[in-house]
């Protein structure tokens, strides 16, 4: 560090845990943006405001563990680098809330195998599809509630014999798969920036029951709706 606090690019690295390799290509792109503060004493040596560390950290943040491409991460940043901060500190309060739920409820394999008549391979495999995730402690409250509904629906008749299989439950996700992502998408903007993160963590985890009962709700008006279509088309 110069006497005007000013860092050099090995100590710029060295502070943000980024590589000088990666910051160059981060000048290069305008990430940092227009070389405001930055001092050029020759044609090989610079130093530069430490805000650029925190600014950095944000963007290597957003590309590795939001898998956003630079050229959005730099047209966040240029509209309100303010904005893009209180995003990530949003997505990190809301997964610790969340992490912190599911971890402290887990049933263990052996618990679930004595509640619930579900076969193994049945467990098994929708473990391997992903739709149950157990680790080694078991498995956590919304595991539990999809097993539920899957042993309510073998007994209602919905089992092998009729060709209803765990891979049904596929056609589930990838159809809310868009949704999840739109609804993330639009609770994450009206949030961050505006709502106190650990608020914004509450109010999100209030709306976990209702929205299960809307979305229900919704399925059956529609399959009731689509049931009289089809109905009136023969």
């Amino acid at each position: 560090m110069n006497s005007h606090g000013l860092l050099k690019m090995s100590e710029l690295a060295e502070r943000s845990g980024v590589s000088a390799g990666t910051i160059k290509h981060y000048l290069r792109e305008g990430l940092l943006g227009e070389g405001e503060g930055v001092v050029r004493t020759s044609r090989n040596m610079a130093y530069y405001p430490p805000a650029y560390v925190e600014r950095i950290t944000l963007i290597k943040r957003l590309q590795e563990d939001r898998f956003m491409p630079l050229k959005v991460i730099k047209g966040m940043l240029d509209e309100d680098p303010d904005r893009a901060l209180a995003l990530v500190e949003l997505e990190d309060r809301i997964i610790e809330r969340a992490l912190e739920k599911r971890e402290t409820v887990r049933i263990s394999a052996a618990e679930i195998r004595r509640r619930y008549d579900l076969p193994q391979n049945v467990l098994d495999r929708l473990a391997e599809i992903h739709v149950l995730t157990p680790n080694g402690r078991g498995y956590d409250a919304d595991d539990v509630a999809i097993i539920e509904a899957m042993v309510r629906f073998r007994a209602g008749g919905y089992d092998e014999a009729l060709g209803f299989t765990v891979y049904d439950t596929l056609r589930y996700r990838e159809a809310l798969q868009p949704l999840v992502e739109e609804e993330i998408r639009t609770m994450l903007g009206r949030f961050a920036g505006e709502v106190d993160p650990e608020r914004a963590a509450d109010i999100i985890a209030s709306g976990t029951e209702p929205l299960r009962e809307l979305l229900g709700a919704m399925h059956s008006k529609l399959l009731l709706a689509e049931l009289r279509r089809q109905a009136g088309e023969r």
